[in-house]
């Protein structure tokens, strides 16, 4: 008689322990679990190592934190495919100086980031095998007189706008410079000029005249004519003058509803 109420009695506790252990299957038990799963997760060592094509960050440089600070966009954050090389980093330009001494990264209003990203989706629709690539992008309005003092009181004047009226759509983050290139190496594919180069052999009115006078290739002429479809699809308007060069916006639009980059 006491050895079956000793059973009965043991039988019940263990039931009832059971009812109360933490691991019992309840939504806050669950919860638990995998918060600390996840925590410790978070905790451990990485073992996995970038591969060569993922970009390490960086600090930014003073100019790039400056324009993070008032809303540029960073297109790579919005892009990773679509290529950076500013040509106002280098010397090779129609300078002939660095003129962006610590800016590397290609900066726009969001409206214009965004304008890209589609331009870039129209292209790899179209041609897979070629990207954007950005030679120039928001430019502070500083760097702006620096140009200007290069080609005031010549007849190269006219290719760069003066600050001090208000200066260009560059100044906004509402103007790229840009190009084709091969979306594997990003190297820029033929456009009949380099970028900057100040004749009318870069003008986009009479192409088909540069063509029959062998100042053009007639493959520049169709990777230009691809370029402005794919730039007019995101929404840009190309510039007479530099066939690189593309607007989102007015210059009227920009200094109405947009503040100028000092």
């Amino acid at each position: 008689m006491r050895q079956t109420a000793f059973l009965v009695i043991f039988s019940l506790t263990v039931l009832t322990a059971c009812a109360q252990s933490p691991a019992s299957r309840t939504p806050a038990a669950a919860s638990i679990r995998t918060q600390a799963k996840t925590a410790k997760a978070k905790a451990a060592p990485s073992t996995q190592h970038p591969t060569p094509n993922t970009p390490q960050q960086q600090p930014l440089s003073k100019t790039a934190q400056s324009l993070e600070k008032r809303g540029y966009v960073n297109i790579k954050d919005r892009d990773q495919s679509i290529y950076v090389s500013l040509m106002y980093a280098r010397a090779d330009n129609f300078c002939g100086k660095i003129l962006y001494t610590d800016l590397r990264e290609a900066y726009l209003h969001p409206l214009a980031a965004d304008a890209l990203v589609k331009a870039q989706q129209r292209l790899k629709e179209l041609r897979p095998d070629l990207s954007l690539k950005i030679y120039d992008a928001a430019r502070p309005l500083s760097i702006q007189q620096r140009m200007w003092d290069e080609v005031k009181n010549t007849d190269h004047s006219f290719y760069v706008s003066n600050p001090a009226n208000g200066g260009g759509l560059h100044n906004y983050g509402l103007a790229v410079d840009i190009t084709l290139c091969q979306a594997a190496t990003g190297d820029s594919i033929p456009m009949g000029t380099k970028v900057d180069h100040m004749s009318s052999a870069s003008h986009i009115d009479h192409e088909a005249q540069l063509v029959a006078q062998h100042r053009i290739s007639a493959e520049a002429k169709r990777n230009r004519e691809l370029l402005r479809e794919v730039m007019e699809y995101g929404g840009f308007k190309p510039l007479r003058t530099e066939w690189w060069h593309f607007n989102l916006r007015s210059r009227a639009e920009a200094k109405k509803y947009f503040k100028v980059i000092q």
